[in-house]
């Protein structure tokens, strides 16, 4: 039986996906003996993961609270659910279109704090103050036309909005969802000075960590709008007030406040809502252990961060699983290997990701812990598991 632990509050649906008679699915109480994790947003970077997991699965699609490169190192995939949860960020990412706009935020504030007299009479009088501009006609950038990303793109589209993209690993699937009004442009740089708005869509990495800074954002129009969704690393904070003070940016919309941003008045500080929907987090639980399973059960992989992802129809084999380094010879050894224990391969899928590699193969007879221990000693292999 495998042992899932649950490291936060998981929609039970998603947990309904686990068959009792092969799962045992517990809270956290400790992680020894762990086969798989489901995760949301507990932050695992610094935890003693023990050495009997395999995976973790993570009910979102962020994956900064995961140590994504250790696991990489002791063979543990990492999973996360890519588009799980995309409509609910993609319908606050258009409320943020017109939160960046009307200062809506700000009149409420206002207007909840009005008391005596005739209140109509002082909202009429006062309500100019929070005026802003409408969106039709106006050019939205946006950075990142993943499930998210495309989806706003369309929307503000159709809404009036003169729609301009930028993705360098734009998906086909992707490609074909998006708007062929939609124009593109091919690096941030030039996407930035044609901008009303600019909302991110963006994974944070090496490449996009700061992206919006006041070197990149010098060639802006004065009083542009920006909207992050996405993580709030993308943006150097300092800068971003720089900007906001000098009127640089008229407005940031983040769905990341920190003690610096909160407080200033042309930032509009959502709690982290992007996804915060029943129907996502049942979209994101259900995908997550859908995936878990696969993997425990039958060694597939799908939408790994840091494994390829490796499929192979169950043909109820004995099916060998190998996680090694991308690099020479390691095949050939294996296949030779089991050639002489005197074991074929009835089917065999191998896929590579960066350093690492997936082996995958159905063999003619079971192998045994010994000569599962011979095939871990060779230069390269990571992991070896019988299923």
């Amino acid at each position: 039986m495998y042992d899932i632990r649950c490291m936060n509050k998981i929609a039970q649906i998603g947990l309904d996906r686990f068959d009792p008679a092969l799962f045992s699915v517990g809270g956290e109480a400790g992680l020894d003996g762990a086969d798989g994790l489901m995760v949301r947003s507990a932050d695992l970077n610094g935890a003693a993961l023990p050495e009997s997991l395999l995976a973790i699965a993570r009910a979102g699609a962020g994956v900064n609270n995961i140590p994504v490169a250790d696991c990489a190192r002791k063979g543990v995939v990492v999973f996360n659910t890519p588009g799980a949860n995309a409509n609910a960020v993609r319908e606050l990412a258009v409320c943020g279109l017109f939160l960046a706009s009307r200062a809506v935020v700000n009149g409420i504030g206002w207007a909840r704090g009005l008391e005596g007299g005739d209140v109509a009479a002082q909202v009429e009088k006062g309500k100019s103050r929070f005026a802003g501009p409408e969106i039709m006609g106006k050019t939205l950038g946006v950075a990142g036309l993943g499930a998210i990303g495309a989806g706003l793109a369309n929307a503000a589209q159709y809404m009036g909005m003169d729609v301009v993209g930028y993705d360098p690993f734009i998906s086909v699937e992707a490609a074909w969802r998006l708007s062929r009004n939609v124009k593109r442009c091919h690096d941030v740089k030039t996407l930035i000075p044609l901008c009303d708005y600019i909302s991110l869509h963006v994974p944070v990495n090496a490449d996009t960590r700061g992206m919006i800074n006041a070197e990149s954002m010098a060639g802006a129009k004065d009083g542009v709008r920006v909207i992050n969704f996405a993580r709030g690393e993308l943006v150097n904070d300092v800068d971003m007030i720089k900007m906001l003070d000098s009127g640089k940016v008229a407005c940031y919309v983040t769905d990341f406040p920190n003690a610096a941003l909160v407080k200033h008045p042309n930032v509009v500080p959502i709690p982290h809502l992007g996804a915060s929907t029943p129907e996502s987090e049942d979209n994101c639980a259900v995908m997550a252990a859908n995936q878990l399973s696969d993997y425990l059960r039958y060694g597939v992989i799908k939408n790994s961060v840091n494994f390829p992802d490796v499929e192979l129809p169950w043909s109820g084999s004995p099916r060998l699983c190998v996680h090694h380094k991308n690099i020479p010879n390691v095949l050939s050894q294996i296949s030779s290997m089991l050639g002489d224990m005197g074991i074929n391969i009835d089917n065999f899928v191998n896929r590579s990701k960066g350093e690492y590699a997936y082996t995958m193969l159905d063999a003619s007879a079971p192998i045994d812990a010994g000569r599962v221990d011979k095939l871990k000693a060779v230069e390269g292999i990571i992991r070896v598991r019988m299923i």
